[in-house]
């Protein structure tokens, strides 16, 4: 169901979509939902549409933090998850430990005798088979014959009651999604909770404050399987799309009447870090982007908000917009989503959100799971106790070893691309925000030094070819560059200022084109991810349609100097 560009280039479910299927006479609506932390809001803003989670689990590495993310939400509401244990095929496989691993997450996060006793099946998804009970062959086509889904949908057939039927009363539906089409308008997905919904029929978007608006409904649309059928009427217990109310918003009431009582609000966590988000001032501003303006850029977070209820925008700014989110990797597909459409905009960079609790001054705190080779672990564990992040668990097996942090957002932040770097890309990194906690104090982070361009022009081959000793260049020859460009980082940490566009000049003895081949070592080209990690607090990250760039806030070195002063 992962349709979307980014989804499909980064292997990740980022939006909430669902679906519906028919099993022996009934329709079974499915919503599959982002299993990463930073996208937590669009798990919470559908639970309470759901009747029944189908948690799944991988059979060799276990549950992750996105895995407890996702079971503690549902456990709260009361649901009854049925648990999946999904790759058993796979050479690691221990379906037994993951089992009695995902019992003891239960009962760590509190769950009921009932909730605990959940049913389990077995899975290989990817050739689209289940079991009630543990194969013991699935690698022959003999272990694999006859094998379906059947035991999965009779299952939750069994074990999920029927939606109640109160199609006798007042309409009441929630909208847990939207959409835009360019014909029909807002769309807005619901659950309706009550009543019955029709073609043509005049309702109300009711939010918690009280404030209503009313439309006429011109579409309803169910689903089923990967397209839309148009409906004349739907009623209690469906998941529908709805058009006609331009006004509607996730969590709102859709009713008959003004009159009637809104359902619960939806509720998501709070943000953990923030940005601001600028118009891009950079020499090269306009060259590649269609919208540049603070007006533009406020208008796209405004309908960002409208669809993304885990994300808060303060405009009371009119020069510059205060953006927070869960994580950088939420942060980071926004900016992806607005290059793409042609928006130009710089960044800050990404500050944890300090708060006052009961009087006490307190940060968010994430947990991390690693997953990598033993040779790593020393490294890992010396690297994340300098950031103030201890660790609470270490498992050893077979070479890999599977440790568990705790510590400060504030010290974790920046730290994946080093850690891709110190295990060469052999290891796996998974957080989770657990909370509010007291400040950590003082944490000693080793700021990257930058190369600052102190000329606008094309960066030369000579040129980046003797800086390449001093650090990590982030551009290729021929690239285009101005002066308070970051063009690389120094390996000692240190500031420096330099001039990429210097060719070799010409002598008595030699022309230019008699020296010998110029070797450079491969571009650590930017991303938005990379740039949000080790940019620093005096530094932009500039983002157009075409490029990513680092820059410092002040492009000439009096200007810098200049604020040094101050």
């Amino acid at each position: 169901m992962d349709t979307y560009a980014l989804e499909k280039e980064r292997g990740i479910t980022i939006y909430a979509k669902n679906t519906a299927t028919f099993w022996k006479g009934t329709k079974i609506n499915i919503i599959d939902t982002p299993g990463h932390a930073d996208f937590g809001s669009e798990v919470e803003r559908v639970l309470r549409s759901i009747d029944c989670v189908l948690l799944v689990v991988d059979a060799q590495e276990g549950p992750m933090p996105q895995t407890r993310f996702v079971l503690k939400k549902s456990l709260e509401l009361g649901l009854k998850p049925i648990v999946i244990i999904n790759k058993i095929d796979k050479p690691a496989a221990d379906p037994d430990k993951t089992e009695a691993e995902v019992l003891g997450l239960f009962l760590e996060l509190g769950a009921s005798d009932e909730q605990a006793n959940f049913p389990v099946i077995y899975a290989i998804s990817k050739l689209g088979v289940a079991w009630n009970k543990l194969p013991t062959n699935t690698t022959s086509p003999e272990g694999l014959r006859g094998a379906s889904l059947d035991a999965l949908l009779d299952l939750v057939l069994e074990h999920v009651k029927p939606s109640p039927s109160h199609v006798n009363v007042a309409l009441r539906a929630q909208p847990f999604n939207l959409a835009y089409d360019n014909y029909l308008g807002r769309q807005a997905v619901a659950r309706i909770y009550e009543g019955v919904i029709k073609m043509g029929q005049t309702v109300y978007a009711k939010n918690v404050a009280g404030k209503s608006s009313s439309g006429k409904v011109t579409k309803i649309f169910s689903f089923r399987g990967m397209g839309r059928i148009e409906e004349a009427e739907a009623q209690a217990g469906d998941i529908v799309m709805i058009a006609g109310l331009p006004d509607v918003y996730i969590g709102d009431t859709i009713c008959e009447s003004p009159d009637q009582e809104v359902l619960p609000a939806i509720s998501v966590d709070e943000p953990t870090i923030e940005v601001y988000f600028l118009p891009n001032s950079s020499p090269f501003a306009g060259r590649e982007g269609k919208f540049l303006t603070t007006r533009q850029i406020r208008e796209r977070l405004e309908r960002e908000l409208e669809v993304n209820v885990g994300m808060r925008v303060d405009f009371s700014d009119n020069e510059k917009f205060k953006v927070s989110a869960r994580g950088e990797l939420s942060l980071a597909i926004l900016l992806e989503n607005m290059r793409r459409e042609g928006y130009e905009v710089a960044v800050s960079q990404p500050r944890v959100i300090i708060r006052d609790i009961g009087g006490i001054k307190s940060e968010p705190f994430e947990e991390l799971t690693i997953d990598a080779p033993s040779e790593f672990q020393g490294i890992i564990i010396e690297k994340l106790g300098k950031r103030a992040t201890m660790m609470t668990d270490l498992k050893v097996h077979n070479g890999h070893a599977r440790m568990m942090f705790e510590g400060p957002t504030r010290g974790i932040l920046g730290y994946r691309g080093a850690f891709v770097i110190d295990t060469k890309g052999n290891g796996i990194l998974s957080s989770r925000v657990v909370g509010f906690k007291p400040y950590a104090g003082e944490i000693e982070r080793k700021q990257v030094g930058s190369m600052i361009s102190m000329a606008t022009g094309k960066a030369l081959a000579f040129a980046l070819w003797n800086l390449q000793e001093r650090g990590v260049i982030y551009i290729e020859p021929s690239t285009d560059i101005y002066e308070g460009q970051v063009i690389g980082n120094t390996s000692k940490g240190d500031e420096m200022t330099v001039n990429p566009t210097k060719g070799k000049e010409l002598s008595n003895m030699r022309s230019k084109g008699s020296d010998e081949a110029l070797y450079l070592n491969p571009a650590w080209k930017l991303t938005i991810e990379r740039g949000l990690e080790v940019m620093g607090g005096d530094e932009y990250l500039e983002i157009t349609p075409g490029s990513v760039r680092l820059r410092k806030i002040e492009l000439t070195e009096i200007e810098r100097a200049r604020v040094r002063r101050k």
